[in-house]
């Protein structure tokens, strides 16, 4: 049967305060300039589009996948209004909270990464290759994910603020307190299972990110540079999070610290390497011109694995919020 996340107190009918009407507006500006760039593409603008660039080979590829891009940005919109207005409370859990868990999975690589390759490219480290020039002009990364790390600060915000006030009570107390009801066999069955999956594509991005191309295209290890070696690094961090948020939850390992840090541990990592794993796998199945460009089998199994161990923690996730949601309902009936 399934089970609903009960709230833990009344909601409150009131329009939303400063705060969150300032991080609702911040999140709404903030798709505006990306969203305009997608749109003139769609319309046969070359704007930001060098001469030359791959992404003028295929209409219509690029039409359909930036079609995608402007739901998906659009989204956003979408949910800051849900996090802000009083039928947002209303909403079905599952409804609102799988799409936020994507945003978060998209959206913190770029927060996290694109700081970091600016500071590696002001050292040196990081100087753009001849591909990436020729893919698109270097104002347009610096206009979209700026867009996009000032979307992920506020839709952030946003949805801690609305969480707090309707599932508070889920992540309250430390580890050790946990009902014994909410950590279980199929917990610890799942993580041992990420933690083995996780072992292969950690392998390859650690290596990746230590400067070895065994794996890679020729294409693809010639592009490489600091840029490169952060976002390898990132992926790491993100299988580690996740991997780790699984098994002290479900192990009840570090049983003094707050539940939120396996849960936000959990939350992000899985996001991460699930969506961006999802990501890569689609955008290879479009397939590459140049032989050299495309993903290798230890490419696509990094993909493929990052994408199963975020979907397994996830699920723990899920299954813990279930059982504790389930726990506080039972005194109420």
């Amino acid at each position: 049967m399934t089970q609903s996340i009960a709230p833990s107190a009344a909601p409150h009918p009131a329009g939303p305060g400063r705060a969150r009407r300032v991080l609702r507006a911040v999140a709404v500006v903030s798709c505006v300039p990306y969203l305009a760039l997608k749109a003139a593409w769609i319309s046969g603008s070359h704007l930001g589009i060098p001469a030359g660039s791959a992404l003028l080979d295929d209409r219509l590829a690029m039409a359909v996948v930036n079609g995608l891009s402007v739901l998906l940005d659009s989204g956003v919109i979408v949910l800051a209004l849900v996090l802000t207005r009083p039928w947002g409370l209303r909403v079905p859990a599952w409804l609102l909270v799988s799409p936020v868990w994507v945003a978060t999975g998209l959206l913190a690589p770029v927060m996290a990464g694109f700081p970091a390759q600016l500071v590696v490219r002001a050292f040196g480290g990081g100087a753009p290759s001849a591909g990436r020039e020729a893919f698109l002009d270097e104002w347009v990364f610096a206009v979209v994910y700026t867009g996009f790390i000032a979307q992920g600060l506020a839709l952030g915000g946003l949805f801690a603020l609305y969480a707090r006030d309707r599932w508070g009570h889920l992540w309250r107390g430390r580890v050790r307190e946990l009902p014994a009801g909410s950590v279980g066999p199929a917990h610890r069955i799942l993580a041992v299972a990420a933690a083995v999956l996780a072992l292969p594509p950690l392998t390859l991005h650690a290596v990746w990110a230590c400067g070895v191309s065994a794996g890679l295209r020729e294409g693809r290890a010639a592009e490489r540079g600091g840029e490169f070696y952060v976002l390898e690094a990132l992926y790491v961090v993100f299988l580690l999070a996740a991997v780790a948020g699984a098994v002290l939850l479900a192990f009840r390992r570090g049983r003094a610290l707050p539940v939120s840090v396996p849960l936000a541990l959990a939350w992000v990592g899985s996001g991460a390497v699930a969506c961006w794993g999802g990501w890569l796998s689609l955008a290879s199945l479009g397939g590459v011109a140049d032989l050299a460009d495309r993903p290798t089998p230890l490419m696509h199994l990094a993909y493929a694995g990052q994408m199963l161990v975020g979907l397994l923690v996830a699920a723990i996730g899920a299954h813990h919020f279930a059982e504790r949601s389930a726990g506080a309902a039972r005194p109420a009936a």
